[in-house]
């Protein structure tokens, strides 16, 4: 099992750190992997990354660095933030970019199924970031009509995660 980051890892962690808000700069040491990432505030609009990464040299085991390849991106399609929502349901949408979860652990009861009801404040699903985990509740009394994405699956900011049906009255 390798310890070392993969060029999809450094991805996904740049993603991250660009969808967090205020976050000005950060250092992330992995093994022979470092990243330093600075914005800088402009009065020009969005926040400018100028993001360090540096590696030591590959191990005697490792293949030399490969070429860069336009492979599959590590995200959804860009139609993952809009999926279906059934009439009448709400969204329940990703705050950020992590891995989606719908239970506590391995093994363990899902937060949430189809047909269930939930509260406001239940806890529907965790999304993991940098082995963080981030209770995500309903923000809506109602019934879960939908769930949108798979265990374990990549989600990125504003991602349709589940759907629930509003309780009336």
């Amino acid at each position: 099992m390798s310890t070392e980051l993969t060029h999809s890892d450094v991805e996904s962690i740049l993603k991250i750190i660009d969808a967090a808000e205020h976050l000005n700069e950060i250092e992330i040491v992995h093994g022979s992997f470092r990243l330093h990432v600075v914005r800088e505030a402009s009065g020009n609009g969005p926040s400018a990354r100028a993001p360090t990464v540096s590696q030591v040299p590959p191990q005697p085991n490792a293949t030399s660095a490969p070429a860069p390849q336009p492979a599959a991106s590590p995200l959804p399609a860009a139609s993952a933030t809009s999926a279906e929502i059934p009439p009448g349901a709400v969204a329940i949408r990703a705050p950020m970019l992590g891995i989606f979860y719908r239970a506590s652990a391995p093994g363990e009861k899902p937060f949430v199924e189809v047909g269930q009801r939930v509260k406001a404040d239940d806890t529907v699903c965790l999304i993991e970031v940098m082995k963080l985990f981030n209770s995500i509740r309903a923000g809506v009394d109602g019934e879960v009509v939908k769930i949108c994405v798979e265990n374990s699956a990549l989600v990125e900011f504003d991602q349709v995660l589940i759907c629930v049906k509003p309780s009336k009255g």
